[in-house]
Formats: structure tokens, sequence, C-alpha cells
């Protein structure tokens, strides 16, 4: 998808074509990118209100308001995925959302939260990832602060999952 983008691009110049072709191209890319972020799941954990059966749809994709908390690790809430410069990916560039999806490294050198599934994200292809990408920065800006990343033992201040390790019961499981 990106190297076609990128050819209808260069044809729309070369051809001297409206503007509009190129931006037609991108519109491919965005559309395949929100198709592949909707059978991905991407709003399970990154909107809030998914997790208590009523989405927030005017906060899509803005933060979730329920963390996971992996056994010696910490809770982790679904960060903010909106352009938002403040609280979202809106201050990283295409090529580091690409990169984030693919090795689970953030534009600042931390790796993603241990229950991001990045790790199947690298299997998709360049062109997908960036669809993705291209789909994420052409959303509504959300503010949305989420909470966290806890560490073990801190004090949790919002709703959690909470992963056991086999062979655990809740009721054994620490506070």
């Amino acid at each position: 998808m990106f190297r076609l983008s990128v050819r209808l691009a260069f044809l729309a110049c070369a051809l001297g074509l409206p503007a509009s072709t190129a931006a037609a191209a991108d519109d491919v890319d965005t559309a395949r990118g929100e198709y592949l972020v909707t059978i991905g799941g991407c709003s399970d954990c990154h909107t809030p209100g998914y997790f208590f059966g009523k989405p927030d749809t005017s906060r899509f994709l803005g933060g979730s308001d329920v963390g996971f908390e992996i056994p010696g690790q910490g809770v982790f809430v679904g960060r903010n995925i909106t352009p938002d410069k403040e609280t979202g990916i809106g201050g990283w560039t295409r090529e580091q959302i690409v990169t984030a999806l693919q090795s689970g490294q953030r534009p600042d050198g931390r790796i993603l939260a241990p229950i991001m599934p990045w790790h199947a994200f690298a299997q998709l292809t360049e062109e997908d990832v960036t669809s993705i990408a291209a789909f994420l920065q052409s959303l509504k800006p959300v503010t949305n602060q989420v909470p966290g990343p806890f560490k073990p033992g801190d004090k949790v201040s919002t709703f959690m999952f909470r992963i056991l390790p086999p062979g655990e019961t809740a009721a054994s499981a620490p506070n």
C-alpha cells in the first residue's frame, strides 16, 4: 500500500495531475489502516469504557480506564493512541509509530508494555503498519492522560484486570 501511495503521488506530480490524486492514495492507506485497527481490536484496550460494555466513541482510541496487572511487572493501562500532542502520540512521526508496531520500541527508547501485542503486529507487512500509522494520525486528537504504568506494589488509581500464573487463585493472590 505504501509503495502504491508513493507511486501514485509521484505519478500525479510527474503528470501534473491535481494533488487530489495523491490525496486519494493517502485515503486508501487511511481506510486500510482503519480496517486493520478494527480487526486488530485496538479499541478494546485503547478506548475508555470498552471493558465496561459501553465504549466511549467520542474518545475512540483515547486511552483505557482499565489496566492489566502482570505479576512481578506491574499494572499497564492502554495508552492514548490518538494524535494528541500532550497525552497521545501526536509528537510521534509516522516512522516512529511503524517502529513501535514492528519492534515494540517507543521513540524514547522504552519498550511497549508487555500486554501490547506488538509481536503480532511485527508480522504485518510494511504497507500494513504504515497504513495503521496513517489512520492513527488521521484521528481526531483526544486529550486524555492515562494513569500509570504502575510498578509492583504501587497504589493503582484505576480498575484493573489481574493476570494470575497457572494454579494460583484470586483469593491467594497478593493485594
